[in-house]
C-alpha cells in the first residue's frame, strides 16, 4: 500500500520542518512538499497531487481558508485538514464551508495528530473534542437565534414583545404597567412566560438576548 503522500503548508518554518521530521517516522506517511503560504500551496497542488494537505490558517498572500477554496475548485477530491492555532469559531466554519476535511489544533500530541490523518483517509471529519463542543454549542445558539427571528417554537405574543421591548429599556415592572395600562402582576406573569419560551433566567439574560437576536428592534419608547 502506497503511503499517504502529504504536503505542510504553513509560514514557520522551523514547525514546518519539524512536522515534516515527525511525519517521516511514520512508514504509511511521507512529506512530499512544504509550502510557506497558500500561494505556494496553489503552484505545488497540481504537480505534487498530495493525497492530504496541513493548511495553517494565518499566512501572508493567501491565507489557509482562501487557499482551501481555490484548492478545492481545482481539485475537488483534495482532503484538506487546518492545523492552527486559531480555536475561533468563525474561522472553523469558514474552513469546513470552504471544504475542509477537519480543523485541528497545533497544541495537540502527534500520535493524535496521525490517528487524525488516518481517519480522514477514510473520509472521517477531523475535529477535536474541545472544536466539535464549540461547533455543537455555535448550531445550537444558531439554531435559537433563527427560531426567535422567525418566531418559531418559542411563540412570543404581541403583547410579551412589547413588555420586553420595555424591560430591553430598563423599565421596571411597575413602569411598564403604567405604559401599558396593566397591573404590575400581569407584567410579572407575562415577563415570567417570556423568560420561559427563552430559556432564560432573568429579566438582563432576556434583554441581552433580545437586542442581540434581533426580537426586539431597540428600547421601546
Amino acid at each position: 500500500m502506497e503511503p499517504i503522500k502529504i504536503l505542510i503548508v504553513d509560514d514557520q518554518a522551523l514547525f514546518r520542518e519539524g512536522l515534516a521530521s515527525l511525519i517521516a517516522t511514520q512508514p504509511d506517511m511521507r512529506v512530499v512538499g512544504q509550502a510557506n503560504d497558500g500561494a505556494e500551496a496553489l503552484e505545488q497542488v497540481e504537480d505534487l497531487r498530495p493525497d492530504l494537505i496541513l493548511m495553517d490558517v494565518r499566512m501572508p498572500r493567501v491565507d489557509g481558508l482562501e487557499a482551501t477554496r481555490r484548492i478545492k475548485s481545482l481539485v475537488p477530491d483534495a482532503k484538506i485538514v487546518m492545523l492552527t492555532i486559531s480555536d475561533l469559531a468563525q474561522e472553523l466554519f469558514d474552513a469546513m464551508r470552504h471544504g475542509a476535511a477537519g480543523y485541528l489544533l497545533k497544541n495537540m500530541k502527534a500520535r493524535r495528530l496521525f490517528d487524525e490523518i488516518r481517519g480522514v483517509m477514510r473520509n472521517e471529519v477531523a475535529l477535536s473534542p474541545y472544536l466539535a463542543g464549540r461547533i455543537l454549542k455555535e448550531m445550537t445558539r444558531q439554531r435559537e437565534y433563527e427560531a426567535v427571528a422567525k418566531g418559531i417554537e418559542l411563540g412570543l405574543t404581541a403583547r410579551e414583545k412589547e413588555v420586553l421591548g420595555y424591560v430591553v429599556a430598563g423599565l421596571s415592572n411597575k413602569e411598564i404597567g403604567a405604559k401599558l395600562f396593566i397591573t404590575e402582576s400581569t407584567v410579572k406573569r407575562h415577563l415570567h412566560s417570556i423568560l420561559e419560551k427563552l430559556h432564560m433566567e432573568n429579566r438582563v439574560q432576556a434583554a441581552a438576548y433580545a437586542m442581540r437576536t434581533g426580537l426586539v428592534e431597540g428600547p421601546a419608547s
